[in-house]
């Protein structure tokens, strides 16, 4: 029996949960879903609820109306920061990155619109991009005098290779979501009415599996791109291991066997 939808009342985010799917909405629409400090801190808040929560298998993540996923700081609250404040902001932003990154469960960024600046970096801390027709990205921060701040400069040229990551930071060029396709950034492009349906079967076809795979095989590609080969091959094989003792690995290989739908519980 699936759960009822639950909804957490916070001011510039709404956080649903359905079933298994979490939905994470950006909702400052008027300000194209500019990132202020409390914002971030509200995302930070419902993506450690999504983590919690033994139910959730899953994140919708996007932003609210249909010009918008984030487009980046709030520079009204930027203009005024001293180097201090700049970098309080810039690790707490950093700290929301490596927790949608590391969630344990897969985060689909829905990019519906802009994604520029911090909420590109949103979106590449995102297990999976799926972007509409209409979706724009762009590390535009030299333009306003400053660089990417949560992460933009570590995870765009993972993404992307280091020579089309430093063209885009550098230029802070705005690229089109096919142009976004083409160089490996975004998954897959769809138009904008399909866009959340898209998500949520990706995100079900997912969730299918088991729990306990899907979390390791996260960990051990987030990890293992930043060690060795050899080193990611000792995390792949202890990961394995651990599944390998689980009830959903013993439930898996006997549906397998006996031709059924596995019943996998998450342990």
């Amino acid at each position: 029996m699936s759960s009822p939808a639950f909804a957490l009342i916070l001011e510039n985010v709404l956080y649903e949960k359905k079933g298994p799917i979490a939905y994470v909405t950006i909702n400052r629409p008027k300000v194209l879903n500019a990132l202020n400090a409390k914002t971030i801190s509200e995302l930070r808040t419902a993506f450690e609820n999504a983590r919690d929560d033994s139910e959730v298998r899953g994140v919708v993540f996007t932003g609210a109306g249909d010009k918008s996923f984030a487009a980046g700081a709030d520079i009204s609250e930027m203009a005024n920061d001293t180097p201090l404040t700049a970098e309080e902001k810039t690790r707490s932003g950093q700290a929301l990155t490596e927790l949608i990154e590391n969630l344990g469960k897969p985060v689909i960024a829905a990019v519906n619109g802009f994604a520029l600046g911090g909420g590109c970096e949103l979106s590449m801390a995102s297990t999976i991009r799926i972007a509409a027709e209409t979706a724009k990205f762009g590390q535009p921060e030299v333009k306003i005098g400053v660089m990417p701040g949560y992460g933009g400069t570590q995870r765009l040229p993972r993404l992307i290779g280091k020579g089309r990551a430093l063209q885009l930071i550098l230029s802070g060029a705005i690229i089109d979501a096919q142009e976004a396709y083409r160089i490996g950034l975004v998954n897959e492009v769809v138009p904008s009415a399909n866009l959340i349906a898209r998500v949520e079967t990706l995100l079900n076809q997912i969730i299918s599996n088991a729990p306990v795979g899907v979390k390791y095989s996260i960990e051990a590609v987030n990890k293992g791109l930043d060690t060795s080969l050899a080193e990611g091959l000792l995390l792949e094989a202890s990961l394995f291991a651990i599944c390998a003792g689980t009830e959903d690995k013993r439930e898996g290989t006997s549906a397998f066997l006996a031709k059924h739908a596995p019943k996998f519980q998450g342990h």
